[in-house]
């Protein structure tokens, strides 16, 4: 007898109450019910029984559609574990040629510890060893330097080094594994999980809501913060002005640190600690993003994207902050391609500009 593809108990729980199709995304674009996570844990039981055959194209076509932003969890009464079931999925539908190559490409490249910390040193990411003995927590605190983080958005892990001086920031360290836990290889995505934990000491701190989540699944929620979750216990400083007024300034969650670790308030109290908060009415929903979705998936992202990108500009902000370089990337080239005047940032470029600026 072969292995079951899912946690019998996990898929159980399901109780096909549809309290989840209002919160999905790929619903609500197409209305499908095998779209919604009900139709696809339906689907997925199909598979676990026999009942449908795995080359079955909707089981391919599901399972790269879905998002994964794992906003059916919070509104679940059952309390179904959608994130590790879509792994699960995945890690069973996307093997050998059925992979997408360009997941394949990514994860191949996320490994290249060497080659990303010489690119690091090359744009200038966050260094620095074990912080002086009278700076030094009483618990270590690191500074993870995300795989593609370091080379698109250097500046991210320096504003967090100067809002968080007594950080660490470990050399040498590699890939948190999310990218390959999302794309069809979780034995990898906990192996490299396990081996960044042994690299960097005491509490981690990520600027990555999507690695923040895929940490703690794995070390547990103890031993990894994302960034504003950090800050949250000390505050923000200064005040972030714009032609003599307070900036206006939006959010977009981070899906799996929002969804997965239960991270929202935080980032909003420290915006609005520096400058006037502004809540967009779909914060909380996926901007499209989704990890690598909106490679493997661009025309249905885009379509994600477009939508948000209107909502920011009718909202008459300054700024859009993120807290995941995914969504940064996303909301960046979403409002370069509009030619809007709102700037994204990340959050930690966000609170360091407002602590630079100082109290007005």
């Amino acid at each position: 007898m072969t292995d079951p593809i899912f946690d019998p108990d996990l898929l159980s729980r399901c109780i096909s109450c549809g309290f989840c199709l209002p919160a999905c995304p790929t619903y609500a674009a197409t209305g499908d019910e095998a779209s919604s996570p009900r139709g696809r844990i339906n689907l997925m039981r199909a598979l676990q029984s026999g009942d449908l055959d795995p080359y079955d194209p909707t089981l391919q076509e599901q399972s790269t559609q879905c998002l994964g932003c794992r906003a059916c969890e919070p509104v679940c009464p059952a309390g179904v574990e959608y994130g590790q079931l879509l792994e699960q999925w995945r890690d069973h539908q996307w093997k050998g040629r059925r992979q997408p190559l360009l997941a394949q490409v990514l994860m191949l490249t996320a490994r290249m510890r060497h080659v990303f910390r010489a690119l690091g040193v090359l744009r200038r990411t966050a260094t620095g060893g074990q912080p002086p003995s009278q700076q030094a927590p009483a618990v270590p605190v690191s500074l993870m330097l995300g795989c593609f983080e370091r080379v698109l958005f250097p500046r991210v892990s320096r504003a967090a080094r100067k809002l968080v001086p007594g950080m660490a920031v470990p050399a040498g360290q590699g890939c948190c594994g999310a990218l390959h836990a999302h794309n069809g290889d979780t034995a990898a995505g906990e192996r490299l999980a396990r081996r960044l934990g042994d690299d960097l000491p005491g509490t981690i701190v990520t600027t990555s809501g999507g690695c923040a989540a895929h940490l703690a699944s794995v070390l547990g929620p103890a031993r990894v913060r994302e960034l504003s979750a950090h800050l949250a216990d000390h505050g923000a400083t200064g005040e972030l002005r714009l032609d003599g007024r307070r900036a206006r300034v939006a959010l977009q969650d981070s899906c799996h640190l929002r969804n997965g670790l239960g991270v929202w308030k935080q980032p909003r109290d420290l915006i609005g600690q520096v400058a006037d908060y502004v809540e967009l009415p779909s914060a909380t929903t996926c901007c499209g993003a989704a990890g690598t979705y909106s490679l493997l998936r661009p025309r249905e992202s885009r379509r994600i994207l477009n939508a948000k990108v209107r909502e920011i500009e009718a909202a008459d902000v300054d700024y859009v902050a993120a807290v995941n370089p995914g969504c940064l990337r996303q909301l960046r080239t979403g409002l370069r391609r509009a030619r809007s005047r709102v700037k994204a940032v990340h959050i930690a470029e966000l609170l360091a500009k407002a602590a630079d600026q100082g109290p007005r």
